[in-house]
Parts: C-alpha cells; sequence; structure tokens
C-alpha cells in the first residue's frame, strides 16, 4: 500500500533522517562557515546546498542514476572531479589552518581573512552540494526505491520524497549555523584551537574525496 506513490513512508523518513545526520562536506561545509564568518554567510552557504540538493533530486526524478549505471565512463568522470575538488577544499582548510597556528600572537586581535574557500559560501556549498559523495552513492540509489513505478502521477511521491529531505536538511543546517556562531565566539581568541578544528575538517574533506574517487554505483 502506498501514500500517494511513497511505497514506504515511516521507513523513508527514518532513513532521511540518518542521511541528513550523517557527517559530510555539506554539512561539515556550512557549519565551517558560520564558525568563520557568521550566521548570515552560513544561511548563504545552506542556501547553496539547498539549490544544489534541489538540482540534484531533480537529476534523480529524470533518472540519473540508471544514466551513471550505464555510462562508466561518465560515472568516473563525475566521480574523479568530485574528489578533486572536495580535496582542494580540504587542502586549503589545511593550509588556513598551518598559516593560522604560525601567526603571530599578536594578531590576535586583529580580524582574520577568512580562507578562501569561505569567502563565497553560495557558489562554494553549491558546487559542494553537486560533488557530495552522500548525495552521489547513497540518495540517488536510495530515493528511488520509494516510489511505487505504477503510480499515475510520478511528480506527486517525488515532491513528497523531495520536500521531507529538503525540511530536514533545513532544520540541521540551521541547527549547525548557529551553532557555528556560537563556536566562534568561544575560539575568537584560541588561535591554535581553532586551527586544530579547521585542520581537522580539512582532513576530512580529504577523505571525502578519497571515498568519492574509491566509489562505486553497483
Amino acid at each position: 500500500m502506498s501514500f500517494y506513490g511513497v511505497t514506504d513512508l515511516w521507513t523513508y523518513v527514518v532513513g532521511a533522517i540518518g542521511i541528513i545526520l550523517l557527517p559530510g562536506p555539506n554539512s561539515l561545509y556550512v557549519l565551517s562557515v558560520a564558525t568563520a564568518r557568521g550566521v548570515k554567510a552560513g544561511y548563504q552557504g545552506a542556501f547553496g546546498v539547498f539549490v544544489g540538493d534541489t538540482i540534484l533530486l531533480l537529476l534523480t526524478a529524470l533518472g540519473a542514476a540508471s544514466l551513471l549505471r550505464s555510462n562508466p565512463g561518465l560515472f568516473l568522470v563525475v566521480k574523479y572531479l568530485g574528489a578533486a575538488y572536495l580535496s582542494w577544499v580540504g587542502l586549503n582548510l589545511i593550509w588556513a589552518a598551518i598559516q593560522k597556528w604560525n601567526s603571530n600572537s599578536a594578531d590576535v586581535a586583529a580580524t582574520p581573512e577568512a580562507p578562501a574557500n569561505l569567502q563565497h559560501p553560495f557558489k562554494r556549498a553549491l558546487v559542494i552540494s553537486l560533488l557530495n559523495p552522500k548525495a552521489i552513492l547513497f540518495l540517488l540509489s536510495f530515493f528511488v526505491q520509494f516510489i511505487d513505478p505504477t503510480f499515475e502521477t510520478p511528480a506527486v511521491p517525488f515532491l513528497i520524497l523531495s520536500t521531507i529531505i529538503m525540511v530536514f536538511s533545513a532544520l540541521y543546517l540551521s541547527a549547525l549555523i548557529f551553532l557555528g556562531a556560537r563556536l566562534a565566539q568561544a575560539f575568537r581568541a584560541r588561535k591554535r584551537l581553532t586551527a586544530s578544528l579547521s585542520s581537522s575538517v580539512g582532513g576530512l574533506f580529504l577523505w571525502f574525496g578519497t571515498k568519492l574517487a574509491t566509489a562505486s554505483l553497483n
């Protein structure tokens, strides 16, 4: 029995919550932006994530998962470009952390310039969202399992499932943004602690890139 073309609504809800809560490049980037530049910049990054996720969901509705599976060469291009970009973001965060760690204590009172990856949060978050390995390797396969192929209007279940995951994402990213703003107040005068956290986030982005580069849709 389906709910407007959704085959198992509550299983999807539980799975969607798990997808959102599982740490990934989207959430870590928004948290990093909010910590470095405040709530407004954090929401700019979150909006980039929403636009990117909307594009991915539309591609899913148009059969992107099947296209990637049937074209191994295209999938290789997508995953290696994504892995390279995520790794580049990670290396930049690590480099900024090294510079902060080695800076003179006299600079503590000065307002530090945000790393290059955090200066255009909407654009960066949009690209990261489109190359998010969680979406490419999990959402594209998970999402379509809950669509009833016999339902006469396929757009309805796609809209229901998309709305659910976007609402959860908005709530979670909002919580991260305000958490990041609070962290910024706590870490403002603790440069080396901030640098350590930034390098840890950079390391996670390198891990995301490696995971994407070695992944398969099968």
